[in-house]
Formats: C-alpha cells, sequence, structure tokens
C-alpha cells in the first residue's frame, strides 16, 4: 500500500469519526431539547388547570359569602392568594402562589362544615364538584409534569450525556413540590 493510500485511509477514518461523534453529539442535545419541550408543555397543562382554579374561585366564593358574611378573613386570603398567582412570572412565584390557593381553599372548607344550608344549596354543590375534578386534574397534571421532569433529569446526568449538558449548559428541571403545609386538596363532602 502506497503512503498516499495510507494517507487516505487515514484520513477517510478520522473524518468517518469524527461525524460519527458529530452525529452522535447533536442527537443527544435534541433529545434534551425535546425533553425540556416536553417539560415546558407538562407545565402549560399544570398552569391551565391552575388557571381553571383560579377562574372558579370567585364563584365559589361569592355563595359561601352569602351564607358566612362574619367570615371576611378568609375571603381576603384568598382574594390575596389570588392576586398573587395572577402576578406570578417564574416557576418559583407560580407554585408558591397555588400553595397559597390549596391552604385558603382548605380553610374554606373548614368554614363550610359549619354551615349545613350552605352545603345543601345546589350553586354551592356544582362549584364543589368543578373544584374537586379540578383538583384532580391539577393532581394528574402536576405528576405528569414531575414525571417529564425526572425523564429529563435523568438523561441530562448519564454519562456522556452530562458532558453534553454541561457544555451546552442544560440544569435539571426542577419538581414541582407541594409543600408540607398542604397535605392534601380540599375535601367535598356533601350529607
Amino acid at each position: 500500500m502506497s503512503k498516499g493510500s495510507k494517507f487516505l485511509l487515514i484520513l477517510g477514518s478520522i473524518i468517518l469519526i469524527l461525524l460519527i461523534f458529530v452525529s452522535v453529539y447533536y442527537n443527544i442535545k435534541n433529545r434534551m431539547i425535546k425533553y425540556q419541550e416536553e417539560i415546558n408543555n407538562a407545565w402549560a397543562q399544570v398552569e391551565s388547570q391552575l388557571q381553571r382554579r383560579y377562574d372558579l374561585i370567585p364563584n365559589l366564593v361569592n355563595t359561601v359569602k352569602g351564607y358566612a358574611k362574619h367570615e371576611k378573613e378568609i375571603f381576603e386570603e384568598i382574594a390575596e392568594a389570588r392576586a398573587k398567582m395572577f402576578s406570578a412570572k417564574s416557576f418559583d412565584e407560580k407554585v408558591k402562589s397555588a400553595n397559597l390557593i390549596e391552604n385558603s381553599l382548605s380553610r374554606l372548607m373548614v368554614i363550610v362544615e359549619n354551615y349545613p344550608l350552605l352545603k345543601a344549596d345546589a350553586n354551592f354543590r356544582a362549584l364543589m364538584d368543578e373544584l374537586a375534578g379540578t383538583e384532580n386534574r391539577i393532581a394528574v397534571e402536576r405528576k405528569r409534569y414531575n414525571d417529564k421532569v425526572a425523564e429529563y433529569n435523568k438523561y441530562i446526568r448519564v454519562f456522556p450525556n452530562s458532558i453534553i449538558a454541561g457544555i451546552n449548559n442544560f440544569k435539571p428541571a426542577e419538581y414541582y413540590k407541594v409543600p408540607s403545609t398542604v397535605k392534601e386538596a380540599p375535601r367535598v363532602e356533601f350529607e
């Protein structure tokens, strides 16, 4: 084999290795981008359900106000929590405001227990059914979001993906964590 042939063979091998490396690199990078988009989509679904809850709250509060006129503090707390949710910009602010609303709704449900006529009101019952359905949807969407975050975070932590993630500044995504003060969604009970 001549020197020219050896040189072409070595050059061809180097080019082939570089092409394989570039192909693997961009395949991994594109997959990370795909995961990020799936996380963004999952978060949008969570926000959609949070917005649905946000929209239901004024109707629920107005119905309860008619029965519990002297429970002013909880109504103010709910109004403040809704305002914080509406003005939240960052992920952390949105999660904190959603958790504030959950705490406020839990307190509202405790007040509702003291008004048997309210629990029998058809409008109130319909709103509570809507709220219960929304709370279930929020729980499902939170789980889907956290599943996507786990999938992405695992993907960017394994070798060689971790190197490519570091080079391209891919950071782990944050889980949607419900604080310990919010143990469960508001309970809806009818007699």
